[in-house]
């Protein structure tokens, strides 16, 4: 609850300010896994790849279905395209770059995390301290943990920046009353929807089961994603010439 609505008070201050912390948080984050992936690699067995796939194509596809989520945040750097000097230019640069980077350093993770122990010991809410442990280096196990503090608190924050900025386009399409979409007179922020969405979030996250907001996040996502497929689709169609 408290890290969603300091996320939320930096969100109200400003974009820049936003986007420095995340800064921050990202540099951080990607230094205790390289840390991870450095030193983890010296302690691989290559025995705990074999077999390499043990619940086959079965087991890799209810895997994929379940960590879908793991990519939306991409999506949700398309918000802020009117807060972008070139968006034209910017903001696929800024998806697809940093789509092919997490990609890389997933599949990294995955083949030192697995090469660490037996993938069976390893369905905890911390898998990478988990196999650290194993292999005796908790005081490495300490470091990931807090890696993992700052990753989760950077992830909030693009799905934050995003919402507000939805209900405020709606709202200006007159999809939504006209309060959700006030900028704040200093900060130019659309704050009324920043703060009623870290309110929503951080209560929910509070209350709610962890597995239930997975599958409800997994089956939000990828409806919104077909409809955001198909209506690229028809616009092409319908208005070819929009820019």
């Amino acid at each position: 609850f408290l890290i969603v609505m300091i996320i939320t008070v930096i969100l109200v201050i400003g974009i820049r300010e936003t986007a420095r912390f995340n800064t921050t948080l990202v540099v951080l984050k990607l230094a205790v896994v390289f840390f991870f992936l450095a030193l983890g690699a010296f302690y691989i067995e290559p025995k705990n790849w074999t077999p390499f796939a043990p619940n086959g194509f079965a087991g890799i596809s209810s895997a994929a279905a379940i960590i879908f989520f793991a990519y939306i945040g991409f999506d949700a750097v398309s918000t802020a395209a009117e807060e972008t000097k070139n968006p034209q230019r910017d903001l696929p640069i800024g998806i697809l770059a940093s789509l092919v980077i997490c990609t890389v350093i997933y599949i990294a993770v995955a083949l030192v995390l697995t090469g660490l122990t037996s993938w069976t010991k390893l369905g905890t809410a911390e898998p990478l301290a988990t196999a650290l442990i194993e292999r005796g280096l908790d005081w490495v196990a300490g470091i990931v943990s807090v890696g993992a503090l700052l990753a989760n608190t950077s992830v909030l924050i693009p799905f934050q920046v995003g919402q507000p900025r939805i209900f405020f386009a709606m709202a200006r399409d007159g999809l939504l009353p006209p309060w959700a979409a006030r900028v704040h007179p200093r900060y130019r922020t659309p704050h009324v929807t920043t703060i009623l969405t870290g309110l929503f979030v951080a209560v929910f996250a509070s209350v709610t089961n962890i597995n239930e907001m997975v599958e409800l996040t997994n089956i939000g996502t990828l409806f919104a994603f077909i409809l955001v497929a198909v209506g690229v689709i028809v616009l092409r169609r319908t208005e070819p010439h929009r820019p």
